[in-house]
């Protein structure tokens, strides 16, 4: 990819400053010519660009072979379960049971498990009524789930922005957002607004879908997104429909939050194995009491590296199977 000399700064730290900035799970790198900036992007495989000391540790559980450079592309399917380690994979899974369905339910509510909202602006443009991946041009449509892994695949959508394009294709569902202190101490109840934002790199100016959250008294359904870390608020009042869950295992503990200088972090999210298991056993048992497991049409679990410590990993996933064993089929 070509970009003009004026897209990037002629510093070198400004420059990769920006570039993560902009892609985010990707690196990518930017050579000057004649032409302006020859952009490169790849998958990370350098030991010092993963922030996890442990990682290996994690990768090795895994198994499959997995390494750095591959970790975004990691996912295994059990049942209604999709495990990956990426949580780009949820969008994908999503369209492809909404594939399998054949038809769009009228009431759908998205339990969203997490440290994040997840409502970063992909890099997709809007393009006569449709979306386009802003890195290959290729069309990327919710109905095709192939264009969908292809969008993953290239970085277009990525890790914080998954969430964006499901809810501009489908704005009525009733999202509950699971978060935990220090990033949610109360509930609070938003309207979801469509809106888009102007890219910023590869075509300036050209509208990327987004999402604006808007405070509201109104109580949860439809079109509404609400964060709280209070179990019983998370499930109150489930409307009756499908329900597609959503789980990062940063939402258990999040000690490096994709930051290389985590230990400097004020009020980190750190439990240790015993309370995070503990955690993991009061959300399945919220949901199993409530009688809403069995409505669960689709789940995700991602562990996020360089997020959820990877040495947490297996026992985690264990505890979690356990909770949701009727998932995993």
């Amino acid at each position: 990819m070509l970009l003009p000399r004026d897209r990037l700064p002629d510093s070198f730290h400004e420059r990769h400053a920006a570039l993560r900035d902009y892609f985010c799970d990707k690196d990518a790198n930017a050579i000057q010519v004649d032409e302006g900036w020859a952009l490169g992007m790849y998958w990370p495989d350098d030991a010092d660009r993963h922030v996890d000391p442990r990682l290996d540790e994690g990768l090795a559980w895994w198994a499959g072979g997995v390494r750095r450079e591959t970790m975004a592309f990691a996912r295994k399917r059990a049942g209604r379960v999709l495990r990956s380690l990426y949580d780009t994979w949820t969008l994908q899974s999503w369209c492809e049971w909404l594939a399998r369905r054949g038809s769009t339910p009228d009431n759908l509510t998205v339990l969203h498990v997490d440290d994040h909202l997840d409502l970063g602006s992909p890099r997709l443009f809007s393009s006569d009524g449709a979306w386009k991946d802003a890195i290959t041009g290729a069309e990327v449509s919710l109905s095709v789930p192939s264009s969908v892994q292809a969008a993953i695949e290239s970085g277009a959508i990525g890790m914080g922005s998954f969430l964006t394009p499901f809810l501009h294709a489908f704005p009525q569902c009733d999202v509950r957002h699971l978060c935990q202190p220090p990033k949610s101490r109360g509930t609070t109840d938003y309207d979801i607004e469509l809106i888009t934002t102007p890219d910023t790199l590869i075509a300036p100016g050209r509208p990327r879908p987004a999402i604006r959250l808007t405070k509201t008294q109104a109580p949860p359904g439809p079109g509404r997104f609400r964060v709280t870390p209070s179990l019983d608020d998370w499930l109150e009042d489930i409307q009756p429909g499908p329900i597609l869950l959503h789980v990062d295992m940063d939402y258990f503990n999040n000690r490096y939050d994709g930051d290389s200088d985590w230990e400097e972090h004020k009020e980190p999210l750190d439990p240790d194995l015993g309370t995070v298991s503990g955690t993991i056993d009061q959300m399945t048992e919220a949901l199993a009491t409530s009688g809403l497991v069995e409505r669960i049409e689709d789940a995700v679990v991602a562990f996020s590296p360089g997020f959820f410590p990877a040495e947490l990993w297996a026992s985690a996933d264990a505890r979690l199977k356990a909770g949701l064993r009727s998932l995993y089929g």
